[in-house]
């Protein structure tokens, strides 16, 4: 491991935070069913740039094939059809904005998605669901998603009213494509290098003890304050991002 973190120049120390990192954030989508991407793209922001996106999304994918085994019962392609046709302009939306915009301007658009997450977690808003909204809700997940692989936030708006099981079911589903739809975009737009899968490899115990973890004592923690200590850490990173 030691000579591949050289050949991308990350020196041990870090390896071992972006890990701790991914091990948390794979920790508390498990217990919460968020915070995976919304805890690391912040973090990760800070201690390897180069990780953000590619790595999340990455990540993103295979926590939620982990999650969506325990909820296959509860997805309703119905339910998300007309979002995954909004991922398309919303994914073309996101790579261009990773192809022009500085790096600068993308930290403070990736801080402002994380408090745009935090908000829409806090004050559970609720808005009609049809064909149209599914759509917006679709292209702006495409467009986060890309950017920073926090494609949940517009979903979760209008999944709000649904049982929790039914809204882990298909949130997991809807990664599942979208993940392999962002990563493909990503790899025609030269964003992702053979590096990230090799790197990916040494963090991928780290979200699997972070996973089993969760899966071992998330039962015995208050949910509420797993994911209020879960939301403080995510504001605190994105407003150190915009300062």
């Amino acid at each position: 491991m030691d000579s591949m973190l050289a050949w991308v120049n990350m020196p041990m120390s870090t390896w071992l935070a972006c890990a701790a990192v991914l091990l948390l954030g794979a920790f508390v989508q498990r217990a919460t069913g968020f915070g995976l991407a919304v805890i690391g793209a912040p973090l990760l922001l800070m201690l390897e740039p180069r990780l953000v996106p590619v790595i999340l999304v990455l990540f993103g994918f295979t926590v939620s094939l982990m999650m969506v085994r325990h909820y296959w019962h509860e997805v309703r392609l119905d339910s998300i059809g007309m979002a995954l046709v909004g991922r398309l302009p919303g994914n073309a939306l996101g790579i261009w904005l990773l192809l022009a915009a500085p790096m600068l301007l993308l930290e403070k658009l990736i801080a402002i998605i994380v408090l745009f997450a935090v908000l829409v977690t806090l004050c559970r808003f609720k808005l009609p669901v049809n064909r149209i909204t599914l759509f917006g809700a679709g292209v702006l997940s495409g467009i986060f998603g890309t950017v920073a692989a926090i494609g949940g936030p517009p979903m979760v708006i209008l999944m709000h009213g649904l049982p929790a099981d039914q809204v882990r079911g298909n949130l997991a589903a809807f990664f599942i494509l979208t993940s392999l739809l962002t990563i493909i975009t990503l790899a025609f737009a030269n964003q992702i290098q053979l590096w990230h899968f090799q790197v990916a490899l040494t963090f991928l115990p780290a979200v699997l003890v972070g996973n089993a973890v969760a899966d071992a004592i998330a039962h015995r923690l208050d949910r509420r304050l797993l994911q209020g200590a879960s939301l403080a850490l995510c504001t605190l990173a994105a407003l150190g991002l915009l300062l």
